[in-house]
C-alpha cells in the first residue's frame, strides 16, 4: 500500500482469566448485602416503630407534628387527630404527620 507504513493486521486477544464471571456475581451481591444493611434494614426498623407510635396515640397525649406544631390531642378517629394548640384552637392533622409523642408536662414547661 504504502512505501512508509506497514499494513496493520489484527492480533488474536490474551484469552480472559478464569473465574471472572464468579468474581463479579460474588462482588455484585456483596454490594447488595452492604446496601441492605446500610440502608434498607434501618430505614424498615424506623417505620415500623413509627407506625407502632401512631397506632398507640391516645386522646390526652402531647405530641409534635412533622410541622413542628406542639399541642394535646382532644379527639381521634382511624385516620385523623384533632389537636389543641392553644385556647379555643384546635387543629385536625393526619395521624401519620406526628412525628413523637412528647412526656406529660411539656407543653406546660414551655410556655
Amino acid at each position: 500500500m504504502s512505501l512508509f507504513i506497514a499494513s496493520a493486521h489484527a492480533q488474536a486477544g490474551a484469552a480472559p482469566a478464569p473465574g471472572g464471571e464468579i468474581f463479579q456475581i460474588v462482588f455484585l451481591v456483596g454490594i447488595f448485602a452492604l446496601f441492605y444493611f446500610i440502608a434498607i434494614r434501618p430505614q424498615r426498623k424506623r417505620q415500623k416503630e413509627h407506625a407502632q407510635m401512631v397506632a398507640a396515640l391516645a386522646k390526652g397525649d402531647e405530641v409534635v407534628t412533622s410541622s413542628g406544631i406542639l399541642g394535646r390531642i382532644s379527639a381521634l378517629d382511624e385516620n385523623y387527630i384533632v389537636l389543641t394548640v392553644a385556647d379555643k384552637v384546635d387543629m385536625k392533622f393526619q395521624r401519620v404527620h406526628v412525628h413523637a409523642v412528647l412526656p406529660k408536662g411539656t407543653l406546660k414547661s414551655i410556655g
